[in-house]
């Protein structure tokens, strides 16, 4: 039976469309006077009924109505494999034409057709023409015996009635139900399958022998998502999700492009919410500039910045394919959603300050956001010159073309790690804050903030892709330490900051975000792996999948991150954001700083480099010992360039 309805399934399917179409023709006009007939029949209960020669005139002309009021409506254009609910509304008016004719044609031809008739004939013909075409549908979509992975999805709402429809046209997947956070709609039927209650989710999945569980929640956040993802946890079935609404209404990506769990649903808390009006009251006709737009603060910086419709971008990169990449995004975004503004990709290095300066003349740049930055702590540790350069030297180079070039607001993206830091990168950025800070005291044309957060989820230099790429390899996860915890935040989430903060400095600010408790780097790789369908090997569970392994702390590295270095924060307008009380310097204090690490470093004398960094009113203290790759290989002082003077003529052919 099975093969035979496979072989009749793949001979209807292979035929051309027309011939398609004549079958369903003939079906249909089969089907109509089988109705006429039964209707009949069965009014005058007597199966050996015939029709008059002007019944089987009425018939003929109802059948040529019939045909040509479906053909009218639409019904034979309609694909049978994907037909759908609303085909039933064609069906309908069709049946209702068909029957009122059958009455008419009754009347004008003097044909005997009894008031019972034409009801009774409705009803039959639409069972036997919207049966037929609902079966067939049923037949065609029917799983392969090899078949589909069992899924559950999460969610009753449009998002994941989108989602059923596409998996069952699919070759993947098969869905077997749904899972509610409402009690209310356990054992509910939608589309045909059984809704689940969440406390219901382990039976569930044991019975249905679920092997995977996608996450297709409305975006409205009415579902606690944290307690459901620490539900989910236990399943130890791999979760996964799909694209939010924005992203598929902007055509980025359709409803059953399957993922990993957003890094918001790892995170466990709502994330920070802006002050929308006031950022677009901000950047809305503005002329903006982002420096290190290619990299994934920049980025994000970038996007969210042109949906408030500023006048000019300009996106400041000094890797090529990185700024090639984001202008391409952003132009597409640009037409996706009709913004209009000017996109102007410029590359640079923001420790040329002459090319800063020009670069802002040029454009009338008004306000900059400063990301460009080296932020992987251990890399620093192993290049100390290049991270004073680029992190300290080239925030100042970048601040001092701003005041020379009449921007009205210059924000640095600073980081948690700056905070009596204990390596290279954290004490750069310390003294990058304080140079902007007695930059402000210095004058007041160009407002100077800085907003200070901590590690940003799904970043080039994130844990939780390194940690995805270690499960999916089979293991092991590295975690540097059972005790490490970090900040976390998402990097939109991170950016919305940056833009509020942008509108609320008055001069030399540091701006924090109350980022709730701190996470635990081994409870996020386990949470991972649970997710990820797969179980922790421990010695107390050998047979587990993924072990977490400890690799001790990297250079520079810390068990606690904090966010103030002071105890007494101040509130601001956006209830999560506080303004940092911190000691400061004068522009002389901060400046004699500057022309003495600008002679350590250019003299590639690192050991007097990390001296001074621990001498400036940084809280500098380092954990470990000096470890540039090239000062440790060359022996030390050997690697010194003699040079006092940064104008001397032996330095000026060096850099």
């Amino acid at each position: 039976m099975i093969k035979t309805l496979n072989y009749l399934k793949s001979v209807l399917f292979n035929l051309p469309r027309p011939q398609k179409r004549v079958i369903s023709v003939c079906a249909d006009t089969a089907f109509i006077l089988l109705a006429m007939w039964a209707a009949f029949s069965l009014r005058f209960e007597s199966l050996a009924w015939m029709p008059s020669e002007r019944q089987l005139l009425v018939f003929g002309c109802t059948v040529v109505t019939s045909v040509f009021a479906f053909v009218k409506l639409g019904l034979y254009r309609a694909v049978i494999r994907y037909i759908s609910e609303k085909a039933l509304m064609v069906m309908i008016m069709g049946v209702l034409i068909s029957a009122t004719s059958l009455i008419i044609y009754g009347y004008l031809f003097q044909a005997l057709v009894p008031r019972s008739v034409p009801v009774i004939y409705g009803a039959l013909v639409f069972m036997l023409v919207a049966g037929t075409r609902f079966a067939f549908r049923t037949l065609i979509n029917r799983p392969r015996e090899k078949a589909k992975g069992r899924v559950l999805i999460v969610g009753t709402g449009p998002k994941a009635l989108q989602l059923s429809s596409a998996l069952v046209q699919g070759t993947e997947y098969r869905p077997m139900g749904f899972v509610s956070p409402d009690r209310t709609k356990h054992k509910s039927l939608i589309a045909g399958k059984q809704v689940y209650g969440l406390g219901h989710i382990q039976r569930a999945v044991r019975e249905q022998g679920i092997q995977r569980i996608f996450l297709a929640l409305e975006d409205d956040g009415s579902v606690d998502r944290k307690s459901l993802i620490r539900n989910l946890e236990e399943l130890v079935v791999p979760v996964q999700t799909v694209p939010s609404m924005s992203e598929m209404v902007a055509g980025q990506a359709r409803i059953n492009d399957i993922r990993d769990l957003d890094v918001e649903d790892l995170l466990g808390r709502d994330p920070v919410k802006p002050n929308a009006d006031l950022v677009a009251d901000s950047l809305t006709d503005k002329v903006v500039m982002v420096t290190g737009a290619g990299g994934s603060i920049g980025s994000e910086l970038c996007r969210q910045i042109i949906r408030h419709r500023p006048k000019v971008l300009v996106l400041f990169e000094q890797s090529e394919f990185s700024l090639y990449a984001i202008e391409r995004e952003l132009r597409s975004i640009s037409q996706i959603e009709s913004v209009e503004v000017e996109l102007y990709p410029v590359l640079g290095n923001i420790c040329h300050r002459r090319r800063c300066e020009r670069v802002m003349r040029a454009f009338g740049v008004q306000v900059v956001y400063h990301a460009a930055a080296y932020k992987h702590v251990p890399l620093v540790e192993h290049n100390v010159i290049e991270g004073v350069q680029n992190n300290l030297f080239g925030t100042w180079h970048a601040a001092e073309a701003a005041i020379d070039a009449g921007v009205e607001r210059f924000v640095l993206i600073s980081t948690d790690k700056a905070v009596r830091p204990t390596n290279v990168m954290g004490a750069t950025k310390r003294l990058a804050e304080l140079v902007l800070q007695g930059l402000a005291t210095r004058q007041t044309d160009t407002v100077f903030s800085m907003v200070r957060f901590g590690n940003v989820l799904g970043s080039s230099g994130s844990v939780v892709p390194l940690f995805r790429d270690q499960i999916r390899d089979g293991g092991p996860v590295t975690v540097t330490h059972p005790d490490i915890t970090r900040y976390f935040m998402t990097i939109p989430e991170a950016s919305q900051l940056v833009l509020q903060a942008g509108t609320m400095g008055q001069g030399g600010d540091v701006f924090v975000l109350d980022m709730g408790g701190p996470v635990k780097i081994a409870d996020l790789a386990r949470k991972m792996i649970r997710l990820m369908g797969l179980s922790e090997k421990t010695e107390q569970h050998p047979d587990g999948d993924i072990e977490v392994i400890y690799t001790g702390l990297r250079p520079g590295e810390k068990l606690f991150e904090e966010l103030l270095i002071g105890d007494n924060p101040q509130g601001t307008s956006h209830p999560r954001i506080m303004m940092a009380t911190e000691v400061s310097l004068s522009w002389a204090d901060v400046d004699k700083t500057l022309r003495q690490l600008m002679i350590a470093s250019r003299n590639f004398d690192c050991a007097s480099v990390v001296e001074l960094l621990k001498s400036a009113p940084t809280g500098y203290t380092p954990n470990g010992v000096l470890e540039d790759f090239v000062w440790c290989e060359i022996g030390g002082s050997d690697a010194m360039i003699e040079a006092t003077d940064p104008d001397d003529d032996k330095v000026r052919k060096l850099y």
